[in-house]
């Protein structure tokens, strides 16, 4: 972390104060890392009737086959109760379900505890979502373009409205940046900085040193293209980068259990050899410092592996899973592997700034900046079309 040399640095819940918490899925079948399963999963629900489709729904206090939602904001499909629900399935759509783990989701309103609206009606190419990892000892934020799943931490959208207009920051904050820095910072540029200087305890030292501005908000950058991955894909110097050595298991059928679960496959690294071993298939060279990057003490790639290859309980949704290994898995794998490595060559940088001439919360106070007001801790209205409500009807909002 980030070296400081003063105690009043203000809390990133004042410089991005609109937040929510994180998305409730409530059963886990509706999300996977395989879009054709999600739709198989889909229509097992819709050929099952009576008391077997309320066993394979998982219903909760929240969600039954009986409750009567609306549609999720900016998406199309049913909104009759899934008692008696027909039809093909909602197209999935990507999102983050674990720290570096892009996988899908069937965006079902009636699927979902709580699908928090709020984040999908801003949720567009522009948004950058930022999550905390209150339980991390590094990094304390993520940032995605996806929909963020992960929990507990609140989830602070960059922007309050569609279309990367109204950012989520302290009004007057962006001003009062530039007559101090004498630059006009833009409010990514703002994200890369508190990506770069925030502290364990979540709050953001700011500077008026142009150079060390400049310094923070460059890696801030780099940190947030390697954590979104929406633009050119990274790439380790050569003789560095991983390949697949020996192929990846096919999972044929002859291995699966007759009910369609999996059994789990055994994912073992040699730290000699650099190799990454997953049964007979075989990855090298993975760097030490990829296969040890964790987030709040789980290693991300152990944890990818087990989403993919953990035994599921026998005949319910989330045992319909592929009945041999993707090759977009081996291509997500292979680019997980190289976003950790670089990202693991940044900590020396991170934890080696230091901040100087600071920018105190009470500085803030004294320009007006702060405290904000209520009106910006709470999510925009945004709504400029009708939102369909329970069985068919329109939500009025």
């Amino acid at each position: 972390m980030p070296s400081v040399t003063h105690d009043d640095a203000p809390l990133l819940a004042d410089l991005m104060p609109w937040s929510v918490a994180p998305p409730r899925l409530g059963r886990g079948w509706p999300t996977g890392p395989d879009p054709a399963s999600l739709k198989a999963r889909w229509d097992a629900l819709m050929k099952a009737e009576g008391p077997d489709r309320e066993a394979l729904f998982e219903a909760t206090r929240s969600r039954t086959l009986h409750s009567a939602v609306g549609q999720l904001p900016g998406r199309s499909g049913g909104t009759v109760k899934l008692v008696r629900a027909a039809g093909p399935c909602l197209e999935p759509v990507r999102v983050l379900r674990a720290p570096f783990d892009e996988q899908w989701l069937i965006p079902d309103h009636r699927l979902i505890d709580a699908a928090r609206p709020e984040l999908w009606r801003v949720a567009d190419e522009r948004q950058i979502f930022v999550t905390e990892t209150p339980d991390a000892a590094v990094p304390h934020l993520l940032a995605t373009s996806l929909l963020p799943l992960l929990r507990p931490g609140r989830v602070r959208p960059l922007y309050r409205r569609p279309g990367g207009v109204e950012p989520n920051l302290a009004p007057g904050l962006l001003d009062h940046l530039a007559d101090r820095l004498g630059l006009t910072p833009t409010p990514v540029d703002l994200l890369a900085w508190t990506v770069t200087a925030v502290s364990p305890g979540l709050t953001v030292p700011l500077t008026e040193d142009p150079e060390l501005w400049a310094l923070g908000v460059e890696l801030g950058h780099r940190t947030l293209w390697l954590m979104r991955r929406d633009g050119d894909r990274p790439k380790l110097p050569g003789g560095r980068r991983p390949y697949v050595r020996a192929p990846l298991p096919s999972l044929p059928r002859s291995r699966l259990r007759p009910n369609g679960g999996t059994p789990a496959l055994t994912v073992r690294y040699d730290r000699d050899e650099e190799t990454l071993h997953l049964d007979e298939g075989r990855i090298s060279p993975v760097p030490p410092e990829a296969w040890d990057f964790e987030v709040a003490g789980v290693r991300v790639l152990e944890q990818w592996f087990a989403a993919r290859t953990a035994e599921a309980e026998p005949g319910t949704l989330s045992a319909i899973r592929p009945t041999a290994w993707p090759q977009a898995w081996t291509s997500e794998v292979l680019e997980l592997i190289t976003v950790l490595a670089l990202l693991a060559e940044l900590r020396p940088r991170q934890e080696e700034f230091t901040v100087t001439a600071p920018i105190t919360a009470q500085e803030l106070r004294e320009a007006g900046v702060l405290p904000v007001p209520d009106t910006a801790r709470r999510p925009a209205s945004v709504l400029d079309h009708h939102e369909e409500g329970p069985e068919g009807q329109f939500a009025l909002i």
